[in-house]
């Protein structure tokens, strides 16, 4: 992975100058002219390419700042995601970055044709493979942000961008799962395909491409009235993707602090480096870890009983003490006092007064002998998440048994025993989102499982997210005014 940061500064060059609503045409002679002149190109482009990949799954606006699962404590970061108060003048997106990592696969897809890669057809495959996978993702994860979105599949190699509307969503992830059977038939037809190990957690593979294909299939089933057909294609990918040899850790404490390489459960997850720059090189989004918004700084925790247990860091420069669990998510932990996630998901602060502050230890960093930095890899997916995916999918489909047997092969290590409640279809989602919340508090997950079981009916997030009673704000946001500006194809999202 040590590629991806000496690529970057060349990736820059490469992306640079960006302006206009789909302008990824790369404004450099490196690229136009002589850059992929041989087979070996290729490679270092697709790993710079992960950054961007690393930068979506990193931001929390959009994933978990919308949910309930965060309220202030010591020095509040909040905006607009969590007040909900969005209009087309607060919190209003540019989609900009989307579109220069979607330009850059288009690019490399476009370039890569005439080379043979005679040598090593196997490495043009898994290029091609991780590149539509890569796209796929990045226009998943936009949609599920905005809704509709411009298709851009082609490269843009000069001055003319074309000016494109917005596609529907349905056509958007029609798009989405093209470029996932795309990858995963190129997966399978390299001559050394093994369905079981992981090249790399830190970049997409077969299972990983087939865990994004689950929680597509998941999305379109439930948000986009796909249905039974839908359900039962995610059942299959994760089916492929529990062959893959992947298990769950047994101790739910190394799950987010071993290392991804390492790292048993871990089927796909954005590396990070304790002194990579936090400004950013241009043109690649900057690498600040989320979770430095959690984690509390020393002067502020002074004087706690406990402060040996809390995950501070010496200075603001590595922890900012903006959010601590909210009341909503220890609900859920609160029907199992005794579980041993609590422990690794927060802890509270107790003073002389009383208790104080519940901070998050779910992803605690690594305490060097300096400080404490938030440098914990970033986890996409991991099988927990894909056995719970699984439950909820044989749920929707009215099978009860086997998603209660899925949500017990993620209760097993938990202390809190198989699940024993009523096993009609309603309760049996209501629970299989309180596990999710309990399981995967914290890594970027609620807000779109929310989405997924409102659509579903399980739930009323305008009833059920704190922020959002009384509000009537759509679930996509809108666009910015230079978006509407550098286009007048783009049509504001609808409710805006």
């Amino acid at each position: 992975m040590k590629k991806i940061f000496l690529f970057c500064l060349l990736l820059a060059a490469v992306i640079a100058g960006c302006k206009s609503i789909l302008d990824v045409a790369p404004q450099s002679s490196i690229t136009d002219e002589n850059y992929f002149s041989t087979e070996g190109d290729f490679e270092p482009y697709v790993i710079g390419i992960y950054p961007f990949m690393r930068h979506f799954a990193n931001n929390v606006t959009y994933g978990t700042e919308r949910g309930e699962e965060l309220v202030s404590a010591l020095n509040s970061r909040f905006g607009t995601a969590w007040n909900h108060v969005i209009s087309p003048t607060s919190g209003a997106i540019n989609y900009n970055d989307w579109y220069k990592a979607i330009g850059n696969c288009n690019l490399l897809l476009a370039k890569i044709e005439p080379f043979a890669f005679s040598s090593n057809p196997d490495l043009r495959k898994k290029i091609l493979a991780e590149t539509y996978s890569l796209r796929a993702y990045f226009y998943f994860h936009l949609s599920r942000v905005i809704g509709d979105a411009p298709l851009m599949l082609e490269a843009v190699v000069g001055d003319h961008v074309p000016l494109l509307p917005r596609s529907s969503t349905a056509e958007v992830f029609k798009q989405i799962n093209a470029d996932l059977d795309t990858a995963l038939n190129i997966f399978r037809s390299m001559s050394d395909f093994k369905i079981t190990g992981y090249p790399s957690k830190y970049r997409f593979s077969y299972g990983a491409a087939q865990a994004l294909k689950a929680d597509v299939k998941l999305w379109s089933a439930k948000v986009l009235g796909g249905g039974a057909t839908d359900l039962n294609d995610a059942i299959t990918a994760i089916y492929e993707v529990e062959k893959t040899g992947v298990a769950l850790n047994a101790e739910f404490k190394d799950v987010t602090t071993t290392r991804s390489a390492t790292n048993p459960e871990v089927i796909l997850s954005a590396f990070f480096l304790r002194d990579e720059p936090t400004t950013g090189i241009s043109g690649i989004p900057n690498t600040t870890h989320y979770v430095m918004n959690a984690l509390p700084y020393k002067t502020g925790v002074q004087g706690a009983l406990n402060l040996d247990s809390l995950p501070y860091c010496e200075t603001t420069a590595n922890g900012q003490g903006a959010y601590q669990i909210s009341p909503a998510s220890r609900a859920l932990f609160a029907k199992y006092p005794s579980d041993k996630r609590i422990p690794f998901t927060w802890v509270t602060e107790r003073q002389a007064s009383g208790p104080k502050i519940s901070w998050i230890t779910k992803y605690p960093g690594t305490k060097y002998p300096d400080d404490r930095v938030p440098d914990n890899d970033v986890i996409m997916y991991r099988l927990a998440d894909l056995f719970l995916l699984k439950a909820e999918a044989y749920a929707a489909l009215g099978q009860t048994n086997p998603a209660i047997e899925y949500l017990n092969k993620v209760r097993v290590r938990t202390g809190n025993g198989p699940y024993s409640g009523a096993t009609d279809k309603a309760t049996v989602e209501k629970e299989i989102l309180d596990e999710r919340g309990r399981e995967l508090y914290f890594e970027n997950k609620r807000w779109y499982d929310l989405v997924r079981f409102h659509k579903g009916g399980t739930i009323d997030i305008y009833k059920y997210i704190p922020n959002l009673t009384g509000k009537t704000t759509p679930i996509y946001w809108p666009l910015n005014i230079t978006v509407l500006a550098n286009n007048n194809l783009i049509k504001q999202t609808e409710g805006y």
